[in-house]
């Protein structure tokens, strides 16, 4: 593969966001004084040299297009049907009127087929509905993009990217991975996945904490393990330099950022 595809964190953030407009724990404040170590809402965008596919359509999704100069895009995988993961859904709408010109290719849950209908019926002439079928691969160019089932209380998928040379996991929503899942996904070079809380989890059928996704990591025997839907407010707030020093204790574990960039 060449430099120029790519997998990037377009949002490592969670639900809220960091900062809150309505939080002032240490972790949001260190991003208001410091908006580099701000983080939108959790989405990626898969570059190669003539195929750009996002996954996820955060709410925060014309912000990071333009900050990442993306101006084209040709296919959509949404994990789940979370407002964190498709409200920017809309943004698109222009992109495809103005520029496009036909209906983006639009893969997302089977369950979430007739939410999006209701959600958004004056969108329906700008996305082609395609329900993802966990376990197909899906080919584009090169790579080879195919949901897994992971672990969140709704329908939710994460992705195995593959290219000749790199395999790649992104399950941004899991709380740990379903057996064949795990499988799938043993000795992947990247695992980026849920690490929502810090401290205590609130949700663990849903998400997992900083340490629960580090443990993950070494069962599936990652290479590298990048966390990310990072929350810096709960369930103890934390800043970016200490998330850092928790990953120094682990070889091959990362923190995502925005815009973070990984080969393919």
């Amino acid at each position: 593969m060449t430099a120029k595809t790519t997998f990037k964190i377009l949002g490592s953030g969670a639900g809220p966001g960091a900062p809150s407009f309505f939080c002032n724990c240490r972790g949001c404040l260190e991003a208001q004084d410091n908006p580099s170590l701000s983080r939108t809402r959790s989405g990626a965008v898969i570059s190669t040299e003539h195929s750009t596919i996002l996954i996820d359509t955060p709410p925060d999704l014309r912000v990071q297009l333009i900050r990442e100069k993306i101006t084209d895009i040709d296919k959509i995988f949404l994990t789940h049907w979370h407002y964190d993961h498709f409200g920017g859904i809309g943004e698109l709408e222009y992109y495809v009127k103005l520029k496009r010109k036909e209906a983006l290719p639009l893969y997302l849950p089977p369950s979430a087929v007739e939410q999006f209908h209701q959600a958004f019926p004056d969108l329906e002439e700008v996305f082609e509905v395609i329900p993802w079928e966990v376990g197909k691969v899906y080919s584009v160019g090169p790579l080879s993009i195919t949901p897994l089932a992971a672990n969140h209380g709704i329908e939710t998928a994460g992705f195995l990217v593959q290219s000749p040379d790199i395999k790649l996991a992104y399950f941004p929503d899991t709380a740990g991975l379903p057996p064949e899942t795990a499988q799938k996904v043993e000795k992947v070079e990247w695992l980026i996945c849920d690490a929502t809380f810090h401290g205590d989890n609130w949700f663990p059928m849903s998400h997992m904490s900083v340490e629960e996704a580090i443990e993950l990591g070494r069962l599936v025997k990652a290479q590298y393990t990048v966390l990310t839907h990072l929350s810096v407010h709960y369930s103890q707030p934390i800043t970016v330099k200490e998330l850092q020093g928790i990953a120094s204790r682990h070889s091959g574990v990362m923190i995502a950022y925005d815009g973070m960039t990984l080969p393919l």
